[in-house]
């Protein structure tokens, strides 16, 4: 999980604040301890470890938190906003010209994911309604081209290129015009990467950048590369001017350190983030929500826009009525793994949740495409009444149903397991809304309950 090993230390810390009905200036110096050697482990810069400790320090010993009636809640704000402006503070989006098209350079090491995320990112725009180009600029490296053209070809979109023998510079100028030409508005420039900077690479980056004017320069870092990364991104800002970050394999990475030091090291903000291997798994990035997880806080409105493009509605209302009857099923729950599994990973959802963040359950909960297959047959294996009714799987009804599937007995056991479980996460997510609806005078839903 994203930030696993952060995301706990700091909970861990701010919930010995929590328990303090007053705090004293050695409650806060000895939180900053805490919090100082979580990010120094997550990998995080050293220098903005210092400055940010530095500041939630001064604000935590005002009067702000010391008079305050809930001081640890204080002490958890001022960490939270501290957090999302070392993240940047909100949302940057790309900057679109006014007159198309709007061109895009991608730029990064080797190994990073530039191409993979040229056809995420594109995937993203057309979703908003753009018309995007895909350049296969990237002529040294073995099949670079040919993987960009499959990406186009899974997901619809126009690949531009001249081959492995043209320079890219002019592969990237009759790109621009292909564009003008055939009325794509985004044009997004694959480039090459070295396994290292070199002199070679950057005169290249900085002719293709002369030649085509691109309106926005976005470095690709991978984000279980860490401090190493982050310091390339200033490298790259140094010699080439960048404007952005896109961070891929942010799923992979658990401590995080390059998310929370590339914009404070380069100044540059991060503006997407990749969450997984398939092609719409490029998120915008926001700040302050990836803060609210961090913290444990969740992330509801991530979770909802994802439940909102992919959750089928009606399915989502017959499951709600089935929750709120007492009538969920496996049959039921089933159905709604198929449905969840759109989403993503089950542990980056549920993370997103407030409180379940660093809960070690989620690790029970993980399922994967071959898990699925064992869970469906699993429960349909049982009888009917079995299925509508978890509460009578004794041993003997649980060896036979593993025989039937085709599993083990622990199997059987780990499925129950993570059924009890999902209820009790669906009713604490009914009363969540319950509580949102109040505070926001109607009107709102959480996801899955549409």
């Amino acid at each position: 999980m994203i930030f696993e090993s952060l995301a706990e230390r700091l909970q861990n810390t701010f919930k010995k604040l929590k328990g303090k009905g007053k705090l004293d200036e050695k409650d806060v110096d000895e939180a900053m301890r805490e919090v100082r050697v979580a990010l120094l482990e997550a990998d995080v810069n050293y220098k903005v470890v210092k400055d940010f400790v530095k500041k939630v320090k001064e604000r935590a010993i005002g009067a702000e938190v010391l008079g305050s009636l809930t001081p640890g809640q204080q002490v958890i704000k001022i960490v939270n906003d501290e957090l999302t402006e070392l993240m940047g503070g909100t949302q940057s989006k790309i900057t679109v010209s006014s007159k198309p098209p709007t061109v895009v350079m991608l730029v990064g090491l080797q190994g990073a994911g530039k191409t993979t995320t040229v056809g995420k990112l594109g995937n993203q725009l057309r979703k908003q309604g753009r018309r995007p180009l895909l350049v296969a600029a990237d002529v040294y490296r073995p099949a670079a081209i040919k993987q960009l053209k499959v990406l186009g070809e899974q997901l619809n979109i126009p690949v531009f290129s001249l081959g492995d023998k043209t320079n890219p510079v002019d592969i990237a100028k009759a790109a621009v015009e292909h564009a003008k030409s055939y009325g794509n508005d985004m044009v997004l420039i694959d480039t090459a990467g070295r396994l290292h900077i070199n002199e070679e690479l950057m005169e290249e980056l900085k002719n293709i950048k002369e030649s085509v004017k691109p309106h926005e320069i976005l470095f690709v870092m991978d984000a279980t590369t860490g401090q190493d990364a982050v310091n390339v991104a200033k490298t790259f800002d140094e010699q080439l001017g960048i404007d952005g970050v896109i961070i891929t394999k942010l799923d992979g990475d658990t401590r995080g350190g390059a998310a929370l030091s590339v914009k404070a090291v380069t100044g540059k903000p991060i503006k997407f983030v990749g969450m997984g291997e398939k092609l719409d798994a490029l998120e915008p990035f926001f700040p302050d929500r990836m803060a609210s997880r961090i913290l444990g806080m969740g992330d509801v409105l991530s979770l909802i826009e994802k439940a909102q493009s992919t959750l089928d509605a009606n399915k989502a209302r017959e499951l709600q009525q089935k929750i709120k009857s007492q009538d969920y099923n496996l049959e039921d729950f089933l159905e709604q793994m198929r449905q969840v599994r759109k989403m993503g990973p089950l542990d980056q959802i549920l993370g997103m949740l407030p409180g379940m963040g660093n809960l070690k359950q989620l690790k029970d909960v993980q399922v994967d495409e071959k898990e699925m297959l064992h869970i469906e047959a699993i429960i349909q294996s049982m009888t009917p009444e079995e299925r509508r009714n978890p509460s009578i799987i004794k041993d003997s009804r649980k060896k036979r149903i593993a025989k039937g599937s085709g599993t083990k007995v622990s199997d059987v056991n780990k499925l129950l397991k993570q059924f009890d479980q999902t209820k009790k996460m669906m009713k604490q997510m009914m009363g969540m809304e319950k509580m949102l609806k109040k505070r926001k005078g109607g009107g709102f839903k959480l996801p899955f309950f549409k």
